[in-house]
């Protein structure tokens, strides 16, 4: 499995956006019984053909174990619809996913939002990009809890949650000028804002269907023994 993340993902790509890839490999087996402890994440960066990529890949143990611990961000990367490589193991994992959400990973986007809020916050000027992905994250987790789907894209998002300042900043940052100065009027707006998304992604917590704990941890178990002992199916692309 191969696919994009990030802006492209997002909905909100400038025009030197890099291309971030994140993905599954499978370690031998002599890397995962042997003495040393297998090297799960691997990592590289480079230009080609002028294009900055950004490459990450996990061992699919890990990645498994990342998905069953509430990881919004890797079942992002999972359902990533800019697929690059993919295969039978990777829409086993996509079917599997609806059986991961619970009504916990609220927990990781509102985490994450905040983050990506203080980091906001903090920067003179204040960046647009931070900003961006703040609503993006408060979206994504309102719209998990209310219709139990992962939707990674703010401009789908917003044809759902209609906020009308969404578009000026996509805009604004697929435009180039993300880096643009906002006023004091602008920030108090936003910060309004950022409260009023925290506080429905909380209540939406309190209402969801969404289960306590993930179903899917047999099915996970059963994916990674077969394919640890027969290898993964040949990919498509």
């Amino acid at each position: 499995m191969l696919g994009q993340v990030s802006a492209h993902l997002y909905g909100f790509p400038s025009p030197d956006s890099d291309y971030d890839l994140r993905g599954i490999h499978v370690l031998p087996l002599p890397a995962i019984v042997g003495l040393d402890d297998p090297e799960e994440t691997l990592t590289s960066e480079g230009i080609i053909e002028g294009v900055e990529i950004d490459l990450v890949t996990h061992d699919l143990a890990k990645f498994l174990r990342m998905m069953l611990k509430r990881n919004g961000y890797v079942l992002e990367q999972l359902l990533s619809p800019l697929v690059v490589q993919s295969g039978p193991e990777h829409q086993e994992l996509i079917a599997l996913a609806p059986k991961v959400l619970t009504r916990f990973h609220a927990h990781h986007y509102l985490g994450f939002a905040a983050t990506q809020w203080n980091l906001f916050a903090k920067e003179n000027p204040p960046r647009v990009k931070p900003l961006l992905y703040t609503y993006r994250v408060l979206l994504t987790g309102i719209h998990l809890m209310r219709a139990g789907i992962i939707e990674a894209n703010l401009i789908r998002l917003n044809d759902e949650y209609k906020l009308p300042f969404i578009a000026d900043l996509i805009a604004r940052k697929t435009g180039g000028i993300e880096k643009q100065t906002l006023s004091d009027a602008d920030l108090a707006f936003h910060a309004d804002q950022y409260a009023q998304l925290t506080a429905r992604l909380e209540r939406e917590q309190t209402t969801t269907t969404l289960p306590d704990q993930p179903t899917a941890r047999p099915a996970l178990n059963d994916l990674l023994i077969r394919v640890r002992l027969h290898g993964l199916s040949k990919p498509s692309t």
